[in-house]
């Protein structure tokens, strides 16, 4: 057990390697490459017509997720799907407008509604087996989950019954 903990460990610290060192790089040499090839300026602008452009797309498509999450609750479901599409638009959001095309690239795909369905189904279905295997189940029946507690009859002609701790009768 603690070799596959050890190995998850390495493999998140190379991933988060990658994160804060390789998209950095990444996004410097597209910098450099498309600098040289349509200039400083040209390039500046780029970067901020896609902040421009993904904010706009970002509280266009949030709107309609937030409808569609309104919707679904009100047929008294969860809105797992529009949760989800919700947390992709942030991240979408925060990637356009981090300057840099890798980024855009990115956030461009976020944005995408087959692109999320596509990464969406294997993560759900991920997250229902690891939610399943540490006991966290749906109720069998229709009724709901079973609640094991005490009761006591109440005869409603003696009227209401105290509630909270008694005190015992005081003796004078």
């Amino acid at each position: 057990m603690a070799l596959v903990l050890e190995s998850a460990n390495q493999l998140f610290g190379f991933i988060l390697f990658l994160l804060f060192v390789g998209v950095p790089a990444a996004e410097i040499a597209l910098f450099i490459v498309v600098g040289g090839e349509i200039g400083v300026w040209a390039t500046i602008g780029l970067v901020l017509l896609t902040a421009i452009a993904g904010s706009a797309l970002i509280r266009r498509q949030g709107l309609r997720t937030l409808l569609r999450a309104q919707d679904t609750l009100a047929r008294s479901e969860l809105p797992i799907e529009e949760a989800f599409d919700g947390v992709c638009l942030v991240a979408a959001g925060a990637l356009l407008l981090t300057p840099g095309f890798f980024t855009d690239a990115i956030g461009l795909l976020l944005l995408g509604p087959p692109f999320r369905v596509l990464i969406r189904r294997p993560l759900l279905r991920r997250l229902e087996v690891r939610m399943t295997a540490h006991g966290f189940r749906p109720p069998e029946n229709d009724r709901g989950p079973i609640i094991d507690g005490e009761f006591q009859e109440v005869d409603p002609a003696e009227g209401p019954t105290p509630r909270g701790p008694t005190l015992p009768p005081r003796e004078s």
